[in-house]
C-alpha cells in the first residue's frame, strides 16, 4: 500500500469484543474448542475470523493505525493471545468487560483521537464471513474517500440481500444523493432491527439492505454526534481519556466499566440520528459480494453449504 493523503488520514476499529455465546456449543462441535468466542477460531482454513479481519483492513489502512477491542476474559487464551501479539503497539485496546457496542466503538475511539484527532475511521466486526473480499473492501474504500470528502456524513454499507434474514438488522435506502450519484450513495429513511418474518420479506421486496455494521465517518464529527445522543455515557469516557498514557488509565477504565450498562451502537446511535438528523447518515449498496454474520450455527452451515466451504470442511473432520 503506497501512503497517500487519504490512507494517511484513515484508522480503522477491530470490534473483537463480543464472547459469542450462541455460537460456542457449535464451535465445540466443530472444532472441540471450548470457551474460545468465535471470532478466534478458524471454522475453515487456516486463520480465524479475526485474522481475517486484519488481512481486508490492512489492503486500506496502515497496521499501525488499526486499533482492536478486545475483552478481558479473552487475554488468557494461548490462541488469543498469538492472535494479537502481532498487532502493533499501543494498538489492542482492552475493555474490563464486554458492554455492548456502543462502549466498544468509543473506547477504541479515544485511543485514536488521542493520536489522529482528524481521522477518518472504519468499523469493522470481527465476527463477518466474506467471498469476494478485493470487491468488499473496494466499497469500504468508497465509504472511506465519502465520510472523508463530506466531514458531516456518516457512510454505512447495506448488503444486497438474496433472501428475507429475520436475524439481521436492515437500512431502508431512501433518495439519491446528487453530488455522490456516480458513487451510488444514498440518503437513508430509516432502520429496522431484527424485523419479524413477514416485515423482513417486505423489506427484501421494497429495496432493504441488511445492515452489515461496516462504516466510515470522520472521527470528530462522530464524537459530537455521541456528545449529543449520549451526553451521561461520553461524559463518563472523558474521565477516561484523560487517563490514557497515566498511571491510573486502567484503574479510570475498569470503574467506569463497573457502572456501565449494556448500549447498543446501532439502536442508540445510528437508529436516533435517522430520527433526528437523516441527512447526516448515507448507505452504499452493495452487490456482487456474498456476506454472512456468523451470529448463528444456521447462517454458518447455510454459508458454508452456498460457497462450497461446506464440503471441505466435512473432509477435514
Amino acid at each position: 500500500m503506497t501512503e497517500d493523503r487519504y490512507t494517511r488520514n484513515r484508522c480503522a476499529i477491530v470490534l473483537a469484543g463480543g464472547d459469542g455465546l450462541r455460537l460456542k456449543p457449535f464451535i465445540h462441535e466443530l472444532k472441540g474448542v471450548n470457551a474460545l468466542p468465535k471470532q478466534y477460531v478458524n471454522v475453515i482454513g487456516s486463520r480465524s475470523m479475526l485474522e481475517h479481519t486484519f488481512d481486508r483492513a490492512e489492503r486500506l489502512i496502515f497496521p499501525e493505525r488499526i486499533f482492536t477491542l478486545v475483552t478481558q476474559d479473552h487475554l488468557p487464551y494461548p490462541e488469543v493471545q498469538r492472535q494479537l501479539s502481532s498487532r502493533a503497539t499501543g494498538t489492542v485496546i482492552v475493555q474490563p468487560e464486554n458492554k455492548g457496542t456502543l462502549p466498544g466503538i468509543l473506547l477504541p475511539l479515544l485511543y485514536i483521537y488521542r493520536r489522529y484527532a482528524h481521522a477518518t475511521v472504519a468499523i469493522f466486526p470481527s465476527d463477518h464471513f466474506i467471498v469476494d473480499e478485493d470487491l468488499f473492501m473496494h466499497y469500504v474504500d468508497v465509504a472511506c474517500l465519502v465520510a472523508d470528502g463530506y466531514p458531516s456524513r456518516i457512510v454505512l454499507l447495506g448488503i444486497k440481500p438474496d433472501r428475507p434474514e429475520p436475524e439481521y438488522g436492515y437500512i431502508v435506502p431512501d433518495g439519491e444523493i446528487e453530488a455522490l450519484r456516480p458513487v451510488g450513495i444514498r440518503n437513508i429513511r430509516l432502520f429496522v432491527e431484527k424485523p419479524r418474518p413477514t416485515l423482513a420479506r417486505e423489506l427484501v421486496v421494497n429495496g432493504g439492505l441488511w445492515n452489515a455494521m461496516v462504516l466510515a465517518f470522520r472521527i470528530d464529527n462522530m464524537l459530537t454526534l455521541m456528545r449529543r445522543l449520549v451526553p451521561d455515557l461520553y461524559d463518563s469516557f472523558q474521565e477516561i481519556l484523560g487517563a490514557i498514557g497515566t498511571c491510573n488509565e486502567r484503574p479510570v477504565i475498569e470503574a467506569i466499566y463497573r457502572r456501565l450498562r449494556p448500549v447498543n451502537f446501532s439502536e442508540v446511535i445510528l437508529q436516533g440520528l435517522s430520527l433526528l438528523r437523516p441527512s447526516r447518515m448515507s448507505v452504499l449498496p452493495v452487490s456482487g459480494v456474498y456476506w454472512s454474520d456468523w451470529g448463528s450455527r444456521h447462517r454458518v452451515v447455510s454459508a458454508l453449504k452456498k460457497t462450497g466451504y461446506l464440503a471441505r470442511l466435512e473432509a477435514t473432520l
